[in-house]
């Protein structure tokens, strides 16, 4: 039978076919798209069920990681406690009046006048104004220490309102030589860590490009911790996952009991010991003896 002859299919047969040839071809041309639709949308599911899980997996591992290090991590050491907004407010009055042209309106800081305060908390703004250091005379090599322009409630004041606004380090409230280490491991913290540019017994000694490590002797419990928490000019930071907060407090104590330890040999003379003793017992008879004999000769 050609193509060209057309046949009554219904009248052939007797009855209408269940499936026309069109309707076959139509069929048998969609088969496979349908297949591949349905196919298509189990492995969209599979994929996205995958993908959920993956970020399930991902956030859960960040969240015990991020616990872990708040469980784990060391901490600063600093008082919980906040500051009243009575003590912000004042600290805000003394900061307006006697910082805001160095250090600028939202402690961002001045070019060529001072640098930001953002980050530095109220440990390095506690001791650079309670040892005078701040407000500064003039910009150079070293801050000298002198006397202080404020109180050191106005300096608590002041220290609070910094903290307040940029944040940063804290030292904490309460006895800081209060230590479980002795005093001995105090005294090897303080040979490794500080002894280098204090000096061995913490009276200060030139450093590099005319700067100075400057003498511990008027530094009190609360400046030299904030010291060693804000690093000021060469000194670098000392953290609490290079010193711990006992640590610290051993060095303080060492510090101070160094000073207050008398010296039963007679004057200290820098307290090095016989050494510094004989050394100047024979210079200055060496120096007598050549300006006795210089004399002699004048005289002859």
């Amino acid at each position: 039978m050609t193509d060209d002859f057309d046949v009554d299919a219904d009248a052939e047969l007797g009855f209408a076919p269940a499936v026309t040839n069109e309707a076959k071809a139509t069929t048998v041309q969609d088969a496979p798209k349908a297949r591949a639709v349905k196919t298509s949308r189990p492995r969209r599911r599979a994929g996205l069920r995958r993908k959920l899980s993956s970020l399930a997996v991902l956030i859960g591992a960040l969240s015990m990681v991020g616990g872990a290090y708040a469980l784990l991590a060391p901490s600063s050491g600093a008082d919980d406690s906040s500051t009243s907004p009575a003590d912000i407010a004042k600290g805000r009055q003394i900061y307006e009046t006697s910082c805001i042209t160095c250090h600028g309106a939202n402690l961002q800081g001045v070019q060529d006048r001072g640098v930001s305060l953002i980050g530095v908390g109220s440990a390095a703004t506690y001791f650079q104004v309670s040892t005078g250091r701040m407000p500064a005379v003039s910009q150079g090599p070293n801050n000298i220490r002198k006397d202080a322009k404020f109180t050191e409630e106005q300096t608590e004041w002041l220290a609070a309102y910094v903290q307040s606004v940029g944040g940063g380090p804290q030292v904490p409230a309460g006895n800081l030589r209060e230590s479980s280490d002795s005093l001995a491991q105090g005294g090897e913290y303080f040979r490794l860590n500080c002894a280098s540019c204090h000096g061995a017994t913490g009276a200060g000694a030139p450093l590099s490009a005319g700067k100075i490590a400057p003498s511990l002797k008027e530094a009190t419990d609360a400046q030299i911790y904030a010291a060693m928490l804000s690093g000021p000019e060469s000194m670098p930071v000392f953290a609490d996952n290079q010193l711990t907060p006992e640590q610290k407090k051993s060095i303080i104590d060492y510090i101070q009991t160094l000073k207050a330890s008398k010296d039963p040999g007679g004057f200290s003379l820098g307290r090095l010991g016989p050494v510094t003793e004989g050394l100047l017992v024979w210079t200055a008879a060496l120096g007598l003896l050549v300006g006795v004999i210089l004399w002699i000769g004048a005289r002859s």
